[in-house]
């Protein structure tokens, strides 16, 4: 029987037009479902780097106006790789035109924006999806399913951290291709939505929801030379943040995030301490779960380190991959998610995190920046 088509448009080329081109050619082979992945059409603005792009990952056409993208009969799926400013007005067209869309994080600027793609999804009915990919590593995925079974017991803390150091030279510019994330106007936010949005959304999904928050940021370099207007400007995201916080089960939350960090590219951690059980992971070592269970022999009680790659239903996605003790990367938890994806449309039971879930993840977003602001606690907005 012939499978179905499921024609992407992708709007934007950089690292994770990347990324996400690369899910959609991989997931077939090692995820077969009723649906078959085709590269319909990729679009930006800049023709020449479109095609490039197109031709390189093997797209059947390109766009340089994304409105005709989004209202081609031959496209149902709209992927939104674009700066933040740009996820809210794509995402009202796409669901206007009736297209599933696939958005990258955070989902928008603030709650606000939010709660209007929310709606617009929800009126349209269709498909929807944010990249949150990190919740699709298998080990962060077997943590989420040893929480779900009770293995924890009651939960005392949640820690997490994100730290890079890309951004400590003050001669590096702002705005445009590649530093858009250093221009407030296209970011929104500095590193609590670029990092700490990662680390947020992987602990509502595990941990429920953040009830209130108390916040510290700091911007270390105050002004830098803009790329689209060739001025020094100042700049408002934030180079660095620190978050207590309390979630609605009565754990405590302990988050930082930086660009400030020397010596480290991408060093996300998180740390789940309960009453009968704690796990740790590592984004650098990311197919190991490290895990304490007190229920374990004194004379052997202590941490354990289970590399979670054998291919079995008991590891999560691995059973598609290769023979148990052989590694998957990174760009693997963009291909789980395509397929899970795909498993939703095929099932009618939506895959997270949605628009919806990730609504909540901007409200977290939105009350730490007021906090910063204010120097006070500051209770999350319901999404």
């Amino acid at each position: 029987m012939a499978k179905k088509q499921l024609r992407i448009g992708m709007i934007g080329y950089g690292f994770m037009g990347r990324a996400h081109s690369n899910a959609y050619k991989q997931v077939g082979q090692f995820f077969p479902s009723n649906h078959q992945v085709v590269l319909k059409a990729a679009c930006a603005r800049d023709a020449t780097k479109i095609k490039e792009f197109a031709d390189q990952w093997g797209y059947e056409s390109i766009e340089t106006d994304w409105r005709k993208l989004v209202e081609r009969p031959d496209i149902d799926v709209i992927d939104i790789c674009t700066p933040n400013n740009l996820h809210k007005e794509l995402a009202l067209a796409a669901a206007a035109n009736k297209k599933a869309i696939l958005c990258e994080k955070p989902l928008a600027m603030n709650a606000v924006e939010g709660r209007e793609m929310v709606a617009a999804v929800e009126k349209a009915g269709v498909p929807n999806m944010v990249w949150y990919n990190y919740r699709r590593i298998p080990a962060v995925t077997l943590a989420k399913r040893l929480i779900d079974e009770g293995r924890l017991g009651k939960v005392f803390h949640y820690r997490a951290k994100f730290l890079q150091d890309w951004t400590i030279k003050a001669d590096l510019p702002q705005g445009g291709q590649g530093l858009w994330r250093l221009d407030v106007a296209a970011a929104g936010s500095g590193v609590s939505g670029d990092l700490l949005a990662h680390c947020i959304d992987t602990a509502i999904w595990m941990n429920g929801q953040l009830d209130s928050v108390c916040a510290m940021t700091e911007t270390f370099v105050k002004e830098r030379m803009h790329n689209l207007t060739g001025k020094v400007e100042k700049v408002g995201i934030d180079d660095a943040c620190t978050f207590f916080g309390r979630f609605q089960n009565g754990s405590l939350a302990n988050f930082e995030s930086t660009r400030y960090a020397r010596g480290h590219k991408a060093l996300y951690t998180f740390e789940i301490n309960g009453e009968n059980m704690s796990l740790f992971w590592d984004l650098h070592d990311l197919h190991r779960l490290q895990v304490f269970d007190y229920k374990d022999e004194g004379r052997i009680r202590g941490w354990k380190s289970v590399h979670v790659t054998d291919n079995s239903p008991d590891h999560p996605y691995m059973a598609n991959w290769w023979v148990p003790g052989l590694a998957i990367g990174y760009d693997s938890s963009f291909t789980h998610q395509v397929a899970d994806f795909i498993q939703g449309l095929e099932t009618g039971k939506p895959q997270g995190p949605t628009f919806r879930d990730a609504l909540e993840t901007q409200c977290v977003l939105d009350a730490i920046l007021d906090s910063a602001r204010s120097q006070k606690w500051v209770n999350v907005a319901k999404g």
